[in-house]
């Protein structure tokens, strides 16, 4: 919880500091970079930490997780120009791309099938705590101290942190020779990896989406992810099995994955616009309107436990995107008169909907992969949650600039944006739909002991 906190209060704790940042390094073009950069080092080193943390063990890879984060934010700290912020950005992401997966991995290592639920909303809650706190410490640091306490503040988090696992945390050594590193296979996947996201943040902002740049970066990407199937499929040992997505139960779980970073990054980004442009109201209070989702989810995952022991994951998860649908179809009703409360009602049920989807499911693919596999497997999970708030920014963020207007702060406005924002909306709510149709598709388990679950106490290494 003490790393996650780390990753949490970086993704938000700078969007209230942005502008401060800018006049003060002077460089108002590089802002969105400040994002994109972050985002793009975690989403395509999560992955591979995953599977490294298999070959190499997990408290390597947690600590190295909290070294790039140490490092990352030394540097945005003393950070004399917008190009080395950046720069410390990118190692924060490395960081944040280690901390995500491998914590999930740890927390399936060392707690039993009937826990996991409750610890995975433990992990969750941080985020909900950060995304009240993160914002209001960066609005403080920035208008009362400095923006650079924005970064100096991870560092008692990171000594922490790695403190207890150091003392806290025993992993034994692992019997056997260990798995060769399948490097080119690593850069084959990073290379059309960074491509990829690259083309989809920065499309339609940095560059027309029909553009040569655009299309230069689609067709090499690619060709990049191309070559690395093809190595992955022949490869003993490649950094990202492919083979493990034949399986149903890891399949449509990283499939779900995928789904569930399209809608909570769509919602995440357009309810507080659509709060603010459309109803008038101050970021504070746009800001409670999508805290009542981060809210939700933890509390629904911390007692999923009990449900998936009873009704197996597949029911689980086909209750939770049923509420996904409902939460997503309810934004449909929102207009001009809506009020903030009936937003936030409606992010609430979205946000229990995903603490019964998103957590049962990468429950159950963890808990059907043997002990060395299961870093890979939670680094894919991660990775499509990733891809697909990528996917979901760059295609809501296209239907909504061609319908308004960029207003003088950068976001949207103009008379467009409630039709603009109700498309959004409905697309959302089209994607909602898929995710049911994925929950119905999850393998039929048993009530009380899911058949999913491949508990391998023998190959267990690490203990607490």
């Amino acid at each position: 919880m003490l790393s996650t906190a780390l990753v949490a209060l970086d993704a938000t704790i700078i969007a209230t500091a942005s502008s401060t940042i800018a006049r003060d390094l002077g460089s108002f073009a590089q802002v969105p970079w400040l994002f994109s950069a972050y985002l793009l080092a975690q989403a395509v080193s999560t992955p591979l930490f995953g599977r490294l943390a298999d070959v190499l063990g997990r408290k390597r890879l947690m600590l190295a997780g909290v070294g790039f984060f140490l490092i990352g934010s030394v540097l945005c700290g003393v950070a004399w120009s917008m190009p080395a912020l950046i720069v410390g950005r990118v190692l924060q992401g490395l960081g944040a791309g280690a901390v995500m997966p491998v914590s999930l991995t740890i927390a399936a290592d060392i707690y039993t099938l009937e826990e996991r639920a409750k610890t995975q909303g433990y992990l969750a809650s941080v985020w909900a705590i950060s995304s009240v706190v993160g914002p209001t410490l960066g609005g403080v640091f920035s208008e009362f101290i400095s923006w650079r306490w924005i970064f100096w503040i991870n560092l008692p988090l990171c000594f922490a942190a790695a403190a207890m696992l150091v003392l806290k945390y025993h992993e034994s050594a692992r019997e056997g020779d260990r798995e060769p590193i399948d490097y080119l296979g690593a850069a084959l996947l990073t290379g059309g990896s960074t491509l990829v996201l690259l083309g989809l943040l920065e499309g339609g902002t940095s560059w027309a989406w029909m553009s040569v740049p655009s299309v230069l970066i689609f067709v090499a990407a690619v060709l990049l992810l191309a070559a690395f199937a093809a190595h992955a499929l022949r490869s003993a040992h490649p950094i990202l099995n492919l083979r493990l997505l034949r399986r149903r139960v890891i399949g449509v779980p990283t499939a779900v994955a995928l789904l569930v970073g399209v809608i909570v990054l769509g919602l995440s980004t357009y309810v507080p616009i659509y709060a603010q442009g459309v109803l008038g109201v101050g970021p504070l209070i746009a800001g409670f309107a999508l805290a009542a989702m981060t809210v939700g989810w933890p509390l629904a995952a911390t007692n999923a436990g009990r449900v998936y022991l009873n009704l197996g994951f597949r029911y689980t998860s086909m209750i939770g995107s049923a509420l996904v649908l409902v939460g997503t179809g309810l934004t449909l009703l929102l207009g001009e008169s809506s009020t903030v409360f009936m937003i936030g009602a409606f992010t609430f049920v979205v946000g229990l909907g995903m603490g019964l989807t998103a957590v049962p499911t990468l429950i159950a693919s963890q808990s059907a992969a043997a002990f060395t596999e299961r870093g890979a497997v939670t680094g894919i999970n991660m990775f499509a949650r990733s891809l697909g708030s990528a996917v979901g920014v760059a295609v809501c963020g296209a239907i909504v600039n061609a319908r308004t207007t960029v207003g003088p702060d950068g976001t949207p406005a103009g008379p467009g944006l409630m039709a603009a924002v109700h498309v959004v909306f409905g697309l959302l709510f089209l994607v909602a739909a898929a995710l049911v149709v994925l929950a119905f598709l999850m393998p039929t388990d048993h009530p009380k002991r899911p058949t999913t679950q491949v508990e391998q106490p023998d190959e267990a290494t690490t203990t607490a």
